[in-house]
Parts: C-alpha cells; sequence; structure tokens
C-alpha cells in the first residue's frame, strides 16, 4: 500500500489491532441479529432442503457483505465502528463498492488463517491488515 497522506501536523492515529477487534465484536452481535431476520424471511419462502443450503449460504453471505459494504461506502462507519471511533478511508477518493468487496473477501480469508491477516497489523508501521493493503483503505482513529 502506498503511504498515506496524512496532514504532517496533524495525522490520525491508526487503530491498534484491539479496537479493530472490539468493533469486530460489536458488530458481529448485530449482524447475527440482522442475519436472524434474514433467515426468517427466508424459510418463510423456501423450505430448507439440503439441494438449497449453497443458495442458503451465499444468500447470508450476501447480506452478510452489504450489511459491512453498505456502511463502509456510505458513512465510512459500521455501528461498531461508530461506537469505538473508527472511521474507514480510502487511499483515492471515497470507498468504492470495489474496494468494500475485496476488503470483506480479505477479512473473510483473513480469520480463516487464524487470524494472520490481522496479526499482520502487529507488524505493519500504519496498523494496517491484509486487506486493508489489498484494497488501499485503511482505518482512523475519530472522536465519537
Amino acid at each position: 500500500m502506498e503511504t498515506l497522506n496524512h496532514s504532517a501536523t496533524n495525522p490520525p492515529e491508526n487503530v491498534h489491532l484491539l479496537r479493530r477487534l472490539a468493533a469486530i465484536l460489536y458488530d458481529s452481535f448485530l449482524l447475527f441479529s440482522v442475519l436472524f431476520v434474514a433467515t426468517g424471511l427466508f424459510i418463510a419462502f423456501f423450505t430448507l432442503e439440503p439441494f438449497l443450503l449453497p443458495f442458503f449460504q451465499i444468500y447470508l453471505l450476501m447480506i452478510s457483505f452489504f450489511y459491512f459494504g453498505g456502511f463502509w461506502k456510505y458513512g465510512g462507519q459500521t455501528l461498531g465502528m461508530r461506537a469505538w471511533g473508527i472511521e474507514i478511508k480510502a487511499a483515492q477518493g471515497t470507498v468504492t463498492w470495489g474496494q468494500a468487496a475485496q476488503r470483506f473477501i480479505l477479512a473473510l480469508i483473513s480469520l480463516l488463517v487464524f487470524g494472520l491477516g490481522f496479526l499482520w497489523s502487529l507488524w505493519d508501521k500504519q496498523r494496517c491488515c491484509w486487506h486493508d493493503l489489498a484494497s488501499h483503505t485503511y482505518l482512523i482513529k475519530v472522536q465519537n
């Protein structure tokens, strides 16, 4: 990722891993509620037959993506990020749907490999995770 263009007089503070994880935990509770309602809607229209399971899983994954991606694109903060004083920024302009998709997919991959993509931020100078680097986005600490 290219060097972030921060003002030399008042650079924003990059977000530490523990703050990120706290926001993720907060968002996971909210997302669980959204997925619970989405499951109810799915079951109202379809029975959960074994052949429908892959479609159901993709449906829930898409709901999850639009939860995160929508907040990132239209406001820069999920509810968990807002509670923990975190905001997402793009290196160039605002976060696009493409960047949100890259970020979402790589964050999932980071979790699936035992969190290595998140642990990367402990060694990165700007505290960026794999999904930050790939999507050319970064998190900053903001006042609530």
